[in-house]
């Protein structure tokens, strides 16, 4: 395995998986892996002949007051990982690598970002996109992996790659939680043993949702009111609890297509986010 932190290294590396006929599969990622990455990492290693796994914590996609210069760095620990996985190359790049003078060109993508995480966090997905965009003309990927923990960026990113005609697919895999319903994130490590065991909240909240759905309930509202109920009484200050159109992300009345059900919720300090799909159809795999 080959750790990289020069954007004309990976470019050749590149190049020779290109030139053995090699399908290329990316992983972008901040670090501090956990089992969540691993899965996305495994789907890549299963479908590309070289895989790329990007190790890079994004400042534009930070706010002013947000936990950039505490976000966890684990390098020595994510490369034994990846190694273990069967990663062919890391891409670990600094800032001025990627950011070499005052960045004057971003990428947005209008309406998607309004809502949910964008409507408080400003900013944020024009750091998202423009990096993606980056780091896919940097490694010129076949397909690039993404978890639907994050599931506001992924349909984000699958439509910048859309509308900007990047020739790529985007590969969108299924949450892993831990065994109490809890999702994987870098973040739980902020978490105390007392906020640790709050935190499955997020994980009850949304399966409440979803045995009321199968039981027949079609209004958002009523759903919406559950949920907020179980995550008030376990003590998580809620910033948002949504229910919208998985197409546009506009919030729905009546459920009568496929929507995300989508969280934000502080336990004590630690902003943690969490979501599900509610759908007539059977739940979809890696797509």
């Amino acid at each position: 395995m080959k750790i990289v932190s020069v954007i004309d290294e990976i470019r050749e590396c590149v190049r020779s998986a290109r030139r053995d006929g090699k399908r290329l599969g990316l992983v972008p990622t901040m670090g501090a892996l956990h089992a969540g990455h691993g899965a996305l990492i495994e789907n890549a290693v299963r479908e590309c002949g070289f895989v790329v796994v990007s190790i890079f914590v994004n400042p534009t996609q930070f706010g002013p007051n947000e936990d950039f210069s505490r976000y966890p760095r684990t390098f020595e620990q994510d490369t034994a990982y990846c190694q273990r996985l069967g990663v062919d190359a890391i891409f670990a790049p600094s800032a001025d690598q990627m950011y070499p003078r005052c960045q004057q060109t971003w990428v947005e993508v209008e309406k998607l970002t309004d809502g949910l995480c964008g409507a408080t966090r400003p900013g944020h997905f024009r750091g998202v996109t423009t990096v993606c965009a980056k780091l896919f003309n940097i490694v010129m990927p076949d397909i690039a992996y993404f978890g639907q923990k994050d599931a506001q960026q992924a349909i984000v990113i699958r439509r910048m790659v859309d509308d900007l005609n990047f020739p790529l697919t985007i590969r969108v895999c299924p949450i892993v939680r831990e065994p109490d319903g809890l999702a994987m994130s870098s973040r739980n490590r902020y978490l105390s043993p007392d906020e640790r065991r709050q935190a499955v909240c997020l994980y009850q909240a949304l399966e409440s949702c979803r045995q009321m759905f199968d039981q027949g309930c079609r209004h958002a509202n009523e759903l919406i009111e559950l949920m907020c109920g179980l995550i008030e009484r376990a003590g998580g200050q809620i910033e948002y609890v949504s229910i919208v159109d998985m197409e546009t992300l506009e919030p729905v009345e009546i459920i009568d297509r496929r929507v995300l059900v989508a969280l934000a919720v502080f336990i004590g300090s630690t902003r943690l986010i969490d979501n599900c799909l509610l759908d007539l159809r059977p739940p979809e795999k890696c797509v």
